[in-house]
């Protein structure tokens, strides 16, 4: 815990938030900075949801523990729906309270002693789990990084993806796509890469799709469309962000039987006891709303919804291009990642909230690679995001 950075990136923008409340205390504030959904629930699945826990008040309907590993009808209905034609199986499915707890767990599984890789930016979880854990080191100030992690760059020079002929072998390679922050999600060809990597490396994958249903290309949604993920890749997933339950929490994690250790033993059996024995599944008003997702209406429903959401993105990316900024990401995620040469990336922010009143999220807090970046987010009311991204350009344009 010593090793920590004083501060997760998130509170400190809370906290930062609060004091820019206090001083301009009549100020509308735009939030664009931390990930939440803003878009109620669609009706269809908040209703299966109230009447799940309105049946809890009936002898019939009343239910106490579940499966730590999650209702069977959910983990069908989310290989038979996600992973359709993968070979994914329902048994393989583990459900959970969202994807950055089962993150933890996998730490937990996978245990201190072995190496970690992660992307450069990426989500400050990968790297703050791992060394809770005690993989990763003391932070280094020179660097801006962790001695013991092995971090891939990922930016606009390699298209987001890192060039594995010069990436050190690691036990564990944490992957998101679509990436958290940068917004790009990974072709077909780079995923073959990875994968061909990891099975080269005896190397674990966990791969992140939390982001997965804002893909609009060709590009993967589940690392196991590339031959040969089974044998080693974990993929971890959300409803948060494409059924707007980021205050519901239910999420998933996927464990190929056939990915084993290099004696033979299944990973699946020991994720199985770690979840047995720490954690005593996801709530069953939660698991009623998910099964309610993946039914046709519902199903129909979200997808309307990441659809709102992916309009957004298109008005903020229009907004930074016409400033004559250079924008990534908004096309297959949530997310904007904007482009200040020359600028740390907190000083852009703080910028942007002293002078505009809209928060976002300074790159640097994903990783040495984010300096010069800020991360924008398209989750927000339509009026909220035509408003801000006429406040954006009235400051830019006055340069």
């Amino acid at each position: 815990m010593e090793n920590l950075r004083n501060q997760y990136l998130f509170p400190e923008i809370c906290m930062r938030e609060i004091q820019h409340a206090q001083k301009y205390p009549h100020a509308k504030l735009i939030r664009l900075g931390v990930g939440d959904t803003t878009q109620p629930i669609p009706r269809t699945i908040a209703s299966a949801m109230a009447e799940h826990a309105s049946a809890l008040s009936t002898i019939q309907g009343y239910r106490g523990y579940g499966d730590e590993q999650g209702n069977m009808a959910l983990r069908n209905s989310i290989a038979n729906t996600i992973y359709k034609d993968l070979g994914i199986k329902g048994t393989e499915i583990f459900v959970s309270d969202g994807a950055q707890c089962d993150i933890a767990r996998l730490q937990m599984l996978l245990g201190s002693n072995l190496s970690v890789a992660v992307q450069d930016p990426s989500f400050p979880g990968y790297i703050d789990s791992s060394v809770i854990i005690g993989q990763a080191g003391k932070f280094q100030e020179e660097t801006g990084q962790y001695g013991k992690i092995v971090h891939m760059k990922c930016g606009a020079e390699n298209n987001f993806f890192p060039d594995l002929g010069k990436t050190a072998r690691a036990n564990i390679i944490f992957f998101c796509s679509p990436n958290n922050p940068t917004g790009h999600a990974a072709s077909r060809q780079q995923l073959q890469q990875l994968v061909d990597f990891a099975m080269a490396n005896g190397s674990i994958i966990i791969y992140d799709s939390a982001y997965a249903a804002y893909v609009s290309d060709d590009s993967p949604r589940s690392i196991f469309e590339i031959p040969g993920a089974t044998q080693v890749a974990i993929e971890v997933s959300s409803f948060s962000k494409f059924a707007g339950f980021t205050g519901i929490r239910l999420g998933w994690t996927a464990v190929p039987e056939q990915l084993r250790y290099s004696n033979g033993f299944p990973v699946i059996k020991d994720f199985d006891r770690v979840v047995c024995t720490c954690f005593n599944g996801a709530s069953s008003i939660a698991q009623a709303g998910g099964l309610a997702c993946l039914s046709p209406e519902g199903y129909q429903a979200v997808t309307a919804m990441v659809d709102y959401y992916k309009d957004n993105a298109k008005i903020i990316v229009d907004t930074f291009r016409s400033l004559g900024l250079k924008v990534y990401g908004g096309k297959n995620a949530p997310y904007i990642w904007v482009h200040f040469p020359g600028k740390r990336s907190w000083d852009v922010f703080t910028e942007i909230l002293e002078k505009t009143h809209i928060v976002t999220v300074p790159g640097r807090g994903f990783g040495p690679s984010g300096e010069e970046y800020i991360r924008v987010s398209a989750f927000g009311h339509r009026e909220s995001i035509l408003e801000a991204s006429g406040r954006l350009k009235f400051l830019f344009n006055q340069y």
